[in-house]
């Protein structure tokens, strides 16, 4: 039951006929702009005093920021709830998310996101389904600042199924709509990143109201059930002419006794301010040490203390050098993700341009990604890899310097029409990432498995030659093992179904990922895309559809305008199915589908409908936003 504003259309007692039931005069706002309903206001005494600010953390606990403290809101809400704080604010929340797992209350420590600096502010939020309200009560009568913040962190940047989801919501103050149609991530610039959205509003009641009202656009299952309605992460309200500490002189003479203690008392005020300012640097300065230097000695200790010591070749640059590099971290950036943001420096004793990924420090696999990069890749020697000329871990940095890729990724041209790829192009960037795994997976003193192949981590050079990149994810085994028990690590449209019931990253999951890279370029369309019908969502299952019906021509990327050889368009399709076989046993090698991409093996025969397993997933843990979560269910590969 919606009780919003929008819903009335006098200013009878219904609101007063409804008190006794809490639950159900939650969402009762301004009633043709004469005021709050009486009920609410009743429900509230205020001191002799008036008040002059409220700051809220919505959804989550009381924080301090930039010597602002900011209340505690992490209660849950239900399908209609008012709540009322012990101080002078309350809220009111309706609706129900189709999702009955998703609650109205949001951490982003759960998910992969860079918050914009770190702030805490933005690390939760209160979300509702369909309308949010929130009262400060008690307020002397003026003209108030509102700062209203937010920050999208329900969903991921990139161009992973969970950046999909899209957020629309209208903003009242005072009864007021002020906002329409609202979308934070849009506002913002992209998703994690803060946004504070400033107005200003009268008080002449005493109270001072904030509605947020779902606009029924955007979308609500994608990524997952339960994705809209109103997002807020922190409401602070301030009268700018109110002067905090200000107390009127006294009437009364004074004394020179009382100069004397207030003498006394200013002293002694001195000493504490000072003592307290001693312990608190002092605080701040152990801080600082465990941030820094001890995890500057904690990532030595990965790198360096370890069989992988010896052979490693790799420069080490200085966070002065770093700096310069990217005009303090101020010049162009070329990429930004839940893994920090990335760089385009100079090197000038190289006289080249570089890219310098700064890894950020909200991410809980910060370190183990950089130790995992700089270990692999640094050893790494292959035409067909981003090579990685330096490192710097100082003061609580992690950044990793690469080789400049001129053209940027493949999906920057596949998907966002940077450039239309001719298929001679395409062809030989498939045979170069085939070429960069047989390394990976056979030539080397080690195995090792990327997890993470997709189209955003494939490179492209000046002339389009393309490198693969990105190594956070990856690990090294054993030629005899070739397969390692893990955490679930990949990427949602990419990972092989075998991964989540086992938890084992293996060199057929890997060709399980090259496969849907070579469906991307052959197809010109994402591994998946929910604008699509249900049966053409999964690129996987539609071409395979699309075989089995011997309409495999008609998959082509229609970009193309039949300017391909047909022949190895064939080709790289089928090649491209067998890599994706649900069952892991009957996938090729990368070293077969090399062969069957110079024509030395014949094509591949395969069924003409797409086997379909189920499994049990178990269930995992340190899953990046970008990677699907199960726990304890069974799980059915879609077809």
């Amino acid at each position: 039951m919606d009780l919003s504003y929008n819903n009335f259309n006098n200013t009878g007692g219904l609101g007063c006929q409804i008190s006794n039931t809490v639950n159900l005069f939650a969402s009762i706002a301004r009633l043709n702009n004469t005021g709050i309903v009486p009920c609410l206001t009743n429900q509230v005494i205020c001191s002799s005093e008036p008040l002059h600010f409220v700051h809220i953390n919505c959804g989550g606990r009381k924080i301090t920021v930039n010597g602002t403290t900011y209340e505690a809101d992490f209660g849950q809400a239900g399908p209609s709830t008012f709540y009322r704080s012990i101080t002078n604010w309350a809220f009111s929340s309706t609706g129900t998310f189709l999702s009955e797992n998703l609650h109205d209350n949001l951490d982003l420590e759960s998910r992969q996101l860079s918050s914009n600096g770190g702030n805490e502010l933005y690390t939760d939020a209160r979300v509702s389904p369909s309308s949010l309200t929130y009262y400060a009560f008690c307020l002397a009568n003026a003209t108030y600042n509102v700062s209203l913040h937010f920050a999208e962190i329900q969903f991921t940047n990139g161009e992973t199924y969970s950046s999909l989801g899209r957020r629309m919501f209208d903003i009242y103050i005072q009864g007021e709509r002020v906002k329409q149609d609202f979308n934070i991530e849009e506002a913002a610039g992209g998703a994690g990143l803060s946004r504070v959205e400033r107005f200003n509003a009268n008080v002449t009641d005493g109270t001072l109201e904030i509605h947020f009202r779902w606009a029924g656009k955007g979308t609500t299952s994608v990524p997952e059930r339960g994705i809209y309605g109103p997002l807020i992460s922190g409401i602070s309200i301030f009268n700018p002419v109110f002067k905090p500490g200000y107390k009127p002189p006294s009437k009364s003479g004074s004394s020179p006794l009382s100069k004397k203690v207030d003498r006394i008392s200013t002293a002694a005020m001195a000493g504490i301010v000072a003592g307290a300012t001693f312990a608190t640097l002092l605080i701040v300065g152990i801080f600082w040490w465990n941030c820094c230097y001890k995890l500057d000695d904690e990532i030595s200790d990965v790198l360096f203390g370890d069989e992988f010591q010896n052979g490693m070749e790799l420069r080490k640059l200085s966070l002065v050098q770093i700096a310069k590099m990217t005009n303090n971290f101020n010049g162009e950036k070329l990429g930004e993700g839940g893994f920090g943001v990335v760089y385009k420096g100079y090197l000038k004793d190289l006289d080249t341009y570089v890219a310098v990924k700064r890894i950020s420090k909200a991410s809980k696999q910060g370190i183990k990604e950089y130790a995992s990069e700089v270990k692999i890749i640094s050893r790494s020697r292959h035409k067909n890899l981003v090579k990685l000329i330096g490192q710097c871990h100082e003061k609580g940095e992690l950044i990793l310097v690469y080789e400049l890729m001129a053209n940027g990724s493949l999906d920057s041209h596949l998907f966002k029409g940077k450039t239309l790829l001719t298929w001679e192009v395409r062809f030989k960037i498939v045979q170069d990432l085939a070429s960069a795994l047989l390394y990976l997976h056979e030539e080397g003193d080690h195995c090792v498995l990327h997890r993470d192949i997709k189209a955003s981590n494939i490179m492209l050079d000046s002339s389009f030659n393309a490198k693969l990149g990105d190594f956070g994810l990856a690990r090294l085994v054993d030629h005899a093992k070739a397969s390692q028990t893990t955490h679930l690590a990949g990427t949602m449209g990419y990972l092989a179904p075998e991964c989540v019931s086992s938890g084992k990253a293996s060199k057929e999951s890997d060709v399980y990922s090259f496969g849907v890279v070579a469906l991307e370029i052959a197809c010109g369309r994402r591994s998946i895309e929910p604008k699509y019908e249900e049966s053409q969502a999964s690129l996987v299952a539609w071409v395979w559809s699309a075989y089995g019906s011997q309409r495999l021509p008609d998959v082509a990327d229609p970009k193309l305008c039949m300017n391909f050889d047909a022949k190895q368009m064939e080709c790289l399709l089928m090649v491209g199915l067998w890599c994706v076989h649900p069952d892991q046993h009957l996938r090729p090698s990368i070293r077969q589908t090399i062969q069957v991409f110079n024509f030395e093996a014949p094509l591949p025969k395969l069924p003409g409908t797409r086997p379909t397993p189920t499994y049990d997933a178990q269930t995992t843990s340190e899953i990046q936003a970008s990677e699907p979560s199960f726990s304890g269910m069974s799980i059915t590969v879609p077809r």
